[in-house]
Order: structure tokens, then C-alpha cells, then sequence
């Protein structure tokens, strides 16, 4: 399989097939209002506060609970042992309103592009899925606060562990294709989504999010209405999403409903007074600071994970051990993941896996022989083909955005 290739749904079964399992995702992911779902058990996540609660929701299995409504659920650190790709079903989920949809019919479902265009679209499910170039790509999604439990000092907002992320192979169509049909009239400067969630309150701010136009009409956003070659869940925002390669999970705004193109830059909420970030290296800035310039979250950063060797673990001197984990470059492809079993004094060039597109996961190994017995901190450390390498200091700022430090692990010898 080719990290990002075109397609065609080639002949009238396949079409028949896949909208069959757009039918049945309908059924199978519909997530019943005030459903109190499953106790699964529990769970440490490593920093203050951290003890979490397992349960299961609707095409989920039990995932880390930290909100019930709408729903946070982030993926176990161990699920991205197993794999580039994250499954379906251990994905993380992250809303923003309270309001979300909880079944949807695909036959009275209709996707709007509009505003500031030539030649406005109603469509159906069935219309994008026939009508237009399917297209695939993988990508990581990223939560903008993934790894926010970490932050010292503490700020507000969902205290994830480094589990609000995944890595999919997702299927739908360029949101230029789409655009282009649309036909933006002169002066367009901005594509903005809208999503069916809705907040309980009348003056809750509808949540949406714009990227610049040449920025959409890039060939990599995405209108996705598959994942890992199977419908979205419902509460990854079936039955359509936009993906967005390199950006933070922000923009991929879930069930659409509406596409808008604007002559005007998007000053709602939740573009000029949520997702803010400091406009300084690894938007770090020290807390209480006063007079930085802030702008919105955008672009991700390198990095990198053990992940098949947990924090504490207790590993034999002489003895040779396969040291495994996965990296991202961000914005951009991965060039190198380095390793450190002295705490960063030294480090060694890994040997990377397949790699399934720029955007994506990649697997790394490399061989560690403890020669020396006692406490070790083993480290990784990302670098993208810009030659963004991962800080070995963590940043800070008062929303708890964009984390990107170099993990550390440590282990004793024995």
C-alpha cells in the first residue's frame, strides 16, 4: 500500500459495499443519550492526580475516561505498542460541546458548501462517494492538549496523559475537488467548517474553525469519510470530517454539516479567542508573563515514544533488549530518531520501519545492552526533514498547548 495514493471506488459493487457500511456504521455507532457506560477498571496516568477510570462507550473498547459530557477518552499507551495505525476502536475522542450527534441518517444527511462561491452545493453522502476522486492519506491526529497533565505549573482543561493522539489511514476526497465545484468567487480568502454538535446553552459559541483558502486547496485537507478502511465511529465524527495532515486536531472539525467560504478572516470565538498559543519558540512562555503576542495553534512538532517499555520497568544487565516506539515529524516527514540510554549525554541513530507517508506514525528499533547495574534514563528524540529536532526542555504556557518535550523513561538494571 502506498503512504498517499489516489483511487477510484471502482465499479458499482464496491460503491454498493462501502455505503452498506456507511449504513451499518448508522446502527452500530449510535451512542445513547445520558448512557452511562461500562466500568472497565482503572488506571495511573504518571504525574499528580493521574488515577483514571477504564469504560467503554459505543465502538469503543475501555479507553481512559476524563469526561463523560461530551465524551474525553484517551488511548492507553499501550495500544501504540501494537502498530503504526491505531485501531478504530482505541481511538481517542475529544468534542467541544455538550451537544453532539448520536445517530445520523445517511439518507436525509446533506453536506452544504457555501458563502463567497459562484455555485453553491447541497450534497448527499452517496453523491461525494460517486461523484468525486476518492483519496487516502495517513495522518496523525493530534489533541492541541495532549500531554497537558504533564504541564508545571498545572493549568485548566483536560489533564490528558501523551494518549490524545492516533495515527489512521483515512479515505474520502481532496476538499479542493470539492471547492472547485463550488467555484470560489474572486476576493475568497478563507474555508470555514461547521459540525453538528451544539452546545446546551443558547449563547454557547457554535465551534468552528477556518483555514486560509490556498491552505485548503493544498491537495492533503480532506473531507474523510473513511478511517483505517472502515467508516468513521460516531464519535469520531462519523459519517464526514475534515482532515487536516500536520495541523492540530482543532481544525478537523467532526460531522460536518456546512463548508464556508469567506471574503474575510474568521473572527468567531473560537479562531480569535480559544486555541491561542504564545508566538515564541515551542510557544513556551514563563507563567504570570505579561505582553506576549498570542496567535492561534496551527502547526504540530516533532515526536517521539518508547512504548514497549514502561517507566519503572526492570531490564538485565548484559543482556541485549529491543528498544521500540513510534515518531512523527509534525508538519513534515520524519528524518532521524535518536537514542540516549545516559540521560541525553550521548546519543545513537535508531533504525526506522516502513514509512507510510509523511504524515504519518513510524516505527523505530534499536538494540540496548546495559552494561552497568543501577538506575538508567532512556530517551528519544524526533527530527523532522526541517531539521526540527524535539526540546529537551518542556515549554509552558497558560492553555497547556502543544507539548513536544523529549520523553524520558527510567529503568533499572539488574
Amino acid at each position: 500500500m502506498a503512504p498517499t495514493r489516489d483511487y477510484t471506488i471502482g465499479n458499482a459493487l464496491a460503491r454498493r459495499d462501502f455505503l452498506r457500511m456507511l449504513t451499518m456504521g448508522v446502527a452500530a455507532g449510535a451512542v445513547a443519550r445520558g448512557a452511562i457506560p461500562a466500568l472497565a477498571g482503572t488506571i495511573q496516568l504518571p504525574f499528580a492526580n493521574g488515577a483514571r477510570r477504564l469504560q467503554a462507550f459505543a465502538q469503543k473498547r475501555p479507553l481512559i475516561l476524563l469526561r463523560t459530557r461530551s465524551p474525553l477518552l484517551e488511548t492507553p499507551m499501550a495500544v501504540f505498542n501494537q502498530g503504526v495505525f491505531t485501531p478504530n476502536d482505541a481511538f481517542y475522542v475529544r468534542w467541544h460541546l455538550a451537544d453532539i450527534p448520536t445517530a445520523i441518517d445517511i439518507n436525509t444527511y446533506r453536506l452544504r458548501v457555501f458563502g463567497h462561491v459562484n455555485s453553491p452545493i447541497e450534497t448527499d453522502l452517496r453523491s461525494l462517494v460517486h461523484d468525486y476522486p476518492a483519496f487516502e492519506i495517513a495522518a496523525v491526529n493530534q489533541c492541541s492538549g495532549n500531554s497537558r497533565g504533564f504541564f508545571n505549573p498545572r493549568v485548566p482543561g483536560g489533564e490528558w496523559g501523551n494518549g490524545a493522539m492516533g495515527n489512521a489511514l483515512w479515505t474520502g476526497i481532496r476538499l479542493k475537488d470539492l471547492l472547485a465545484k463550488a467555484n470560489p468567487r474572486a476576493g475568497a480568502r478563507f474555508v470555514r467548517f461547521n459540525g453538528l454538535d451544539k452546545g446546551t446553552q443558547p449563547n454557547t459559541p457554535d465551534f468552528l474553525k477556518s483555514l486560509e483558502l490556498d491552505h485548503a486547496m493544498n491537495g492533503e485537507v480532506m473531507i474523510a469519510y473513511g478511517m483505517n478502511h472502515q467508516p468513521l465511529p460516531m464519535l469520531n465524527g462519523f459519517p464526514l470530517r475534515a482532515v487536516v495532515p500536520g495541523w492540530f486536531a482543532t481544525y478537523w472539525v467532526k460531522s460536518l454539516s456546512d463548508i464556508e467560504v469567506l471574503d474575510h478572516p474568521d473572527d468567531n470565538f473560537w479562531m480569535k479567542g480559544a486555541y491561542l498559543v504564545p508566538d515564541t519558540p515551542h510557544f513556551n512562555m514563563k507563567p504570570g508573563q505579561a505582553g506576549v503576542k498570542m496567535v492561534p495553534i496551527s502547526t504540530m512538532g516533532p515526536r517521539s515514544f518508547i512504548t514497549n517499555i514502561s517507566d519503572g520497568a526492570a531490564l538485565k544487565k548484559d543482556r541485549r533488549t529491543n528498544i521500540s516506539g513510534i515518531a512523527f515529524g509534525g508538519d513534515t516527514g520524519l528524518t532521524d530518531v535518536m537514542f540516549s540510554s545516559d540521560g541525553g549525554r550521548t546519543w545513537r541513530q535508531t533504525r526506522l520501519d516502513r514509512d507510510y507517508g509523511k504524515y504519518s506514525f513510524r516505527r523505530f528499533q534499536i538494540q540496548f545492552t546495559p552494561v552497568q547495574a543501577g538506575g538508567a534514563v532512556l530517551m528519544v528524540k524526533a527530527i523532522n526533514s526541517n531539521g526540527v529536532e524535539q526540546p529537551m526542555e518542556p515549554n509552558w504556557n497558560p492553555s497547556g498547548y502543544a507539548r513536544n518535550v523529549v520523553e524520558q523513561i527510567r529503568v533499572r538494571i539488574v
